[in-house]
């Protein structure tokens, strides 16, 4: 056990976390998603659902605030096929876990579904959960942590 660290975040997850770089992208994704044939590198976490899932890895994980100052999103989620607008419970959870650990100043954008299947190809990792809800997939890009410590915040 390790104090201030989330019993959600396994060993291979902390590790894998610890070793991406500003600008890596992880895709947080749901039961369906087809994690193994889009990616080589997948961590699984049985028995955990999506917005647990995100307040874990997010209570470690800096967004990146360079992507948002570009006119980006550093957090986005796959859209609902034909409904591209509709937030589904498993998005309103992760939006609303977004701000409570990142910040509220943090918005989540959408992707395309056959789009986040080709941003799921190329990203660091995809930790899958077991939330079988559908269309709960995200992709987050990691951000900096400054020398003194702090993560570069987002603050407009």
């Amino acid at each position: 056990m390790l104090i201030k660290i989330d019993p959600t975040l396994s060993p291979e997850l902390l590790f894998t976390l610890r070793t991406m770089g500003h600008g890596d992208k992880l895709v947080l994704a749901d039961a369906n998603f087809p994690a193994n044939s889009m990616n080589k590198n997948v961590i699984r976490l049985d028995g955990v659902n999506i917005k647990d899932a995100a307040k874990a890895i997010l209570s470690v994980f800096p967004l990146d605030g360079f992507i948002v100052s570009q006119g980006g999103t550093a957090a986005n989620r796959m859209e609902v096929d034909d409904n591209p607008n509709e937030l589904t419970e498993t998005h309103k959870e992760f939006i609303k876990v977004v701000k409570e650990i990142s910040g509220p100043n943090w918005s989540v954008g959408s992707i395309e579904r056959q789009d986040f299947y080709k941003e799921a190809k190329t990203a660091y990792t995809i930790v899958t959960t077991t939330d079988a809800r559908p269309f709960g997939c995200f992709v987050m890009t990691k951000g900096v942590i400054k020398p003194d410590g702090n993560v570069w915040v987002l603050d407009k």
